[in-house]
């Protein structure tokens, strides 16, 4: 179907297209259970069973979207960053890096949720791939700092290292801010923060030790 596209990305892809028609098809209410809901509103009465956390929102929220603006713009994102990272990686560690970032972005958006339920906020859930997407762009920044990237809007270029820098700063003034209510902006940096992560354990540099090769041995 898509035959310049590697295997994983285009798996990643036709998951998130394939979900996106079934909340179109069943709706919110028959799809609410994947959604990633925050810890805390159990207690609610407003919530019934399908509205509250459950350990495999954790994947399955990165995979549901809430517009097709949304769906398209992370389908872009997951192929511009992920066919090059795949093909660089093979497709097991592509994958498992993929998951893990989203997997931390939405334990952070967790944490943001119980502390907005804590002060009195009302519960919403989360969903999308956005926070899978900024740990790519954030590899991708890593792997190929110097590879020029054009943005759609503004339509400017710049370098992939500069690209993340800034997309990471806006990322952080809109989460403390609260500029721009609806998006999870912390679940964008936890992508970004397990991202960064993973690729230091991969590498052996601070803060994991990195394996120290095995010493001669004495003969005696």
């Amino acid at each position: 179907m898509f035959p310049r596209i590697p295997p994983i990305t285009q798996g990643l892809m036709i998951a998130c297209v394939v979900m996106f028609l079934l909340q179109q098809l069943l709706g919110d209410a028959a799809t609410a259970s994947m959604m990633l809901w925050p810890l805390g509103a159990n207690g609610l009465d407003i919530f019934s069973a399908d509205y509250t956390f459950k350990p495999w929102q954790l994947l399955t929220y990165g995979f549901m979207h809430g517009s097709f603006p949304h769906l398209l713009f992370n389908m872009l994102a997951l192929y511009t960053f992920g066919a090059p990272l795949e093909a660089t990686w093979g497709n097991r560690r592509f994958l498992t890096y993929f998951l893990v970032c989203i997997v931390g972005a939405g334990v952070l958006q967790l944490i943001v949720g119980w502390w907005t339920v804590s002060n009195g906020g009302v519960p919403y859930p989360t969903v999308g791939a956005s926070g899978g997407v900024f740990g790519l762009l954030l590899a991708y920044g890593m792997l190929f700092p110097n590879q020029r990237l054009m943005l759609i809007f503004p339509p400017i270029a710049m370098k992939a290292r500069t690209l993340v820098i800034v997309y990471g700063a806006i990322e952080l003034m809109l989460g403390f801010t609260g500029l721009q209510p609806g998006v999870a902006h912390f679940a964008h940096l936890g992508g970004m923060l397990f991202g960064w992560l993973l690729i230091r354990y991969w590498r052996g540099q601070p803060p994991f030790n990195k394996r120290k090769p095995p010493g001669p041995r004495l003969v005696r």
